[in-house]
């Protein structure tokens, strides 16, 4: 009879621990809950870890999106201006996690003001030459919520007028917009 509170606590600590393991090492999911995002399918963070947490990375395919368009989104914590955000396109070259796809990128022109989720910030439009020696078009977008960062990248084979489209819609979408305020510390 002793026994019986410690099996009970290890079933207990036993179930507790693969529901965290389920959610913890669960596949990419499909993102299904909005038509903006519908055709987006969530694919494992593709790049090897650096001084940030690893972030989220989504792909559309050519069908829904006009070519098949890759789109990484994470939050860098206390890594932003907190009097003036995102200032300008050098911020937006330092920050948008380009380096990560394509160490040989450059801009195709001056960048933009952005709004998503009520946070402001640029976006820029990139040249990526990959190291299979294709090329590939990019869309870098960088917005901050006082002191914090979120940085997307979108890339793939089309048009960055394409790629731009697709991502903007799948960022402001409801789910992106409160998983984006969630990672920034729902602050």
């Amino acid at each position: 009879m002793r026994s019986l509170p410690m099996i009970v606590g290890a079933a207990l600590a036993i179930g507790a621990l693969s529901g965290v393991a389920a959610v913890q090492y669960a596949g990419p999911r499909e993102a299904r809950q909005s038509p903006e995002i519908a055709h987006w399918q969530e694919i494992a963070w593709p790049f090897p870890r650096d001084g940030w947490p690893a972030g989220r990375a989504f792909r559309c395919d050519a069908a829904s999106c006009g070519a098949e368009v890759e789109l990484y989104v994470r939050p860098k914590i206390g890594f932003c201006n907190c009097d003036s955000g995102v200032a300008d396109d050098d911020e937006v070259d330092r920050v948008a996690d380009l380096d990560l796809i394509s160490e040989r990128f450059a801009p195709l022109a001056a960048g933009k003001p952005v709004r998503i989720a009520d946070m402001s910030g640029r976006l820029r439009d990139y040249d990526l030459d990959m190291s299979d020696g294709a090329h590939h078009a990019a869309v870098g977008i960088a917005v901050s919520h006082r002191c914090d960062l979120l940085v997307a990248v979108a890339q793939g084979a089309g048009g960055t007028g394409e790629m731009q489209r697709a991502a903007l819609d799948f960022l402001a979408s409801h789910e992106m917009h409160h998983w984006m305020m969630a990672a920034l510390g729902g602050r």
